[in-house]
């Protein structure tokens, strides 16, 4: 059984509540529902019965991002040469972790609210496995390592790059010398 369309009025609205919540996460603010509500000039109620939480707002704010990272990594496997398929994919992921907020927040949170990133993130879990299988297939990768293992290096790097620099260019830079003393460790 599919939902019924949403009407346009609701579309605008729930749009709006969107691109607030996009600049707030964006300039580091936290997604308090009553102030998204303010700063989109709908009602509360609105905001919540698109929203429920915080948490599923933010979940729809991450969601393009997330569903570029899971593009990304589906081209990424067709590419010839397995290693620099999987350094690729981690470049543009430390790159998309470093530049949207919501992605980190929500790969980090501990449980996902909205089906959908649910769905992203195992989509996205899943091909990034099999990126780091096919370099270890060839020898490229340490044996031993999995993506259970570099998942949360990843997050470390994009941590360690935000607290070391002031601004998006250098934290993409330090970000990026990070990325690049991960990769010589994972290396065969």
């Amino acid at each position: 059984m599919t939902s019924a369309p949403i009407r346009k009025d609701a579309a605008r609205n729930r749009q709006r509540i969107v691109d607030v919540a996009r600049k707030l996460v964006d300039d580091g603010t936290p997604l308090q529902l009553n102030d998204v509500a303010r700063l989109a000039k709908t009602g509360v109620a609105t905001v919540y019965r698109h929203f429920p939480t915080p948490e599923a707002l933010m979940e729809a704010v991450a969601g393009p991002g997330l569903e570029a990272l899971v593009a990304h990594a589906e081209r990424a496997l067709t590419e010839e040469d397995p290693w620099q398929a999987l350094t690729g994919f981690l470049d543009v992921t430390l790159e998309a972790q470093l530049t949207d907020p919501s992605i980190t927040i929500v790969r980090a949170a501990p449980d996902r609210v909205l089906p959908r990133t649910e769905e992203l993130s195992a989509a996205l879990d899943s091909l990034a496995g099999q990126l780091l299988d096919r370099a270890r297939g060839v020898g490229a990768v340490r044996g031993s390592v999995t993506w259970d293992d570099v998942l949360p290096l990843m997050c470390g790097i994009a941590f360690a790059a935000n607290v070391h620099a002031a601004d998006q260019q250098t934290r993409l830079q330090s970000g990026r010398r990070y990325l690049g003393v991960m990769l010589k460790g994972l290396q065969g």
